[in-house]
């Protein structure tokens, strides 16, 4: 069991190096990820032997708090509203990806404990799901269906001469009007 400081450290830096990756790549300095979490470096290799290791935990971190956010909005939301909520964080979390799937997917695929591919497409055949049974999305659609489509507006509008939020926005928007039934 770890003790308490050592799980705050280990949650400090991978808050750090989440943000980091996001606004830098996966080749950010780990060195200023330290820094930026408050530890110094041999913090960070004690709880990160390698670069690897660090992404898988972002990665890990990242798809556990956007599966999460399907069931907070099962909870609180409409079932539209949650649709649309998480279709708009997942848009977000595809987006702020920068190559770091891709970086761990180079060799072999990281073991986060759970297939993550699997996780997304349950959470979003739950949000989808639901919103098909209030009959407020089209019967036809499925969960993978759902999941390619916002990959390309992610993919579509990531690029560096293309990185303008509102036009994530605005292809989603029309995205959510086609799929609406009725």
């Amino acid at each position: 069991m770890q003790r308490a400081d050592a799980r705050r450290n280990r949650d400090r830096l991978v808050t750090a190096a989440r943000e980091t990756f996001a606004r830098e790549g996966p080749d950010a300095s780990l060195n200023e990820i330290a820094r930026r979490a408050g530890v110094g470096s041999g913090t960070l290799y004690r709880h990160f032997p390698n670069r690897e290791s660090l992404l898988t935990a972002v990665l890990r971190d990242r798809v556990l708090t956007l599966c999460e956010r399907a069931e907070e909005l099962a909870g609180s939301a409409s079932p539209d509203e949650a649709f649309s909520s998480w279709l708009r964080a997942f848009l977000r979390h595809a987006r702020t990806d920068h190559g770091l799937t891709g970086y761990l997917m180079i060799e072999k695929p990281p073991d986060l404990g759970f297939d993550c591919h699997q996780v997304i497409r349950d959470a979003a055949a739950g949000v989808l799901g639901r919103a098909q049974r209030e009959g407020s999305v089209r019967a036809d659609l499925t969960a993978d269906d759902l999941l390619r489509l916002i990959t390309g507006i992610a993919l579509a509008t990531s690029a560096a001469a293309t990185a303008d939020e509102g036009q994530a926005d605005r292809l989603l928007a029309v995205v959510l009007d086609g799929l609406h039934s009725g």
